[in-house]
């Protein structure tokens, strides 16, 4: 008798693991049925609702996730100010759905310059002061593009980076003082802080694409393009210039050699030094900006 009761009690166990086995299978199938259901019901919704199911592209102004910025950095404002362009362009810039920033020329130090890829900008417009050179010594000495701050020199301050080329002397009337902080393009690619996320750059001053190691350097950082002069450029050219280039831009979406070539037909180069609009690198020119 106690065999048999043995006997029927593993019987009984084992009937018990099979019913459990069955109600964990039960449960397995009903949850992909239920699975199932809610993909197909998704699915057939976002059929009828394509609008749903766009992907997000962070250009679009109207995305509330990425917001449009450009910045105007005016250091011109110090020698050549010119309230008309800086209004024309805002507008423009707001009409294509950027917000704006705007820094005069007491703004532009060597902390600025560190810190503008921090910003988020997708356009920067550098209403600068360049040369492609420094003043040394006696004299001036070519060579790659610096973009002036208006950071009195001192011999004894940023000293690493003057050690290692990244700031230079900058003077308005060389070899005439004052003297001012110039950044090269080594203080682009080492010293600013964080990276550009596809920018255009458009730097307006003189020389900036009269070689291409401050471009380089900038593209090197994130930027897209940058769009600057092949010699010198008066104030008022420049400015006349870059109103047409934004309308061509980023209001007509051109592609950057459209607007580009569009704009030097219609102002054309300089007229004292026949400096022309470029765009670094090439690959881009059938781009378009953001």
């Amino acid at each position: 008798m106690k065999a048999e009761k043995k006997h029927w009690g593993t019987k009984a166990r084992v009937q018990a693991y099979k019913k459990r086995l069955q109600h964990i299978g039960t449960a397995i199938t009903v949850t992909i049925l239920v699975a199932i259901i809610a993909v197909s019901s998704f699915l057939f919704y976002s059929s009828l609702n394509p609008s749903s199911n766009q992907n997000i592209n962070p250009n679009q102004t109207n995305n509330p996730i990425f917001q449009l910025k450009a910045v105007i950095v005016d250091h011109l404002s110090l020698t050549a100010p010119n309230q008309t362009f800086i209004e024309t362009a805002t507008n423009t810039l707001k009409q294509a759905g950027y917000t704006v920033d705007y820094y005069p020329s007491g703004k532009i130090t060597v902390e600025f310059y560190r810190n503008l890829p921090t910003h988020g900008y997708s356009l920067v417009i550098l209403r600068v002061h360049s040369a492609a050179g420094v003043y040394e010594g006696e004299g001036f000495v070519g060579g790659p593009v610096c973009l002036f701050s208006s950071e009195p020199y001192s011999k004894t301050k940023y000293f690493y980076e003057q050690w290692t080329d990244q700031l230079v002397t900058a003077s308005y009337n060389v070899p005439m003082p004052p003297y001012y902080f110039a950044i090269t393009p080594k203080f682009v690619t080492s010293s600013m802080k964080g990276r550009f996320q596809n920018t255009t750059v458009i730097m307006m001053g003189c020389e900036g694409l009269s070689n291409t190691k401050m471009s380089e350097a900038f593209i090197q950082k994130g930027a897209q393009v940058y769009i600057s002069w092949s010699g010198i450029v008066s104030a008022k050219h420049t400015d006349q210039s870059i109103i047409h280039l934004l309308q061509y831009l980023i209001i007509e979406n051109q592609t950057i050699k459209q607007a580009v070539t569009e704009t030097m037909k219609e102002v054309g180069p300089d007229p004292a030094s026949s400096a022309t609009l470029l765009a670094y690198p090439e690959e881009v020119w059938e781009d378009t900006t953001p």
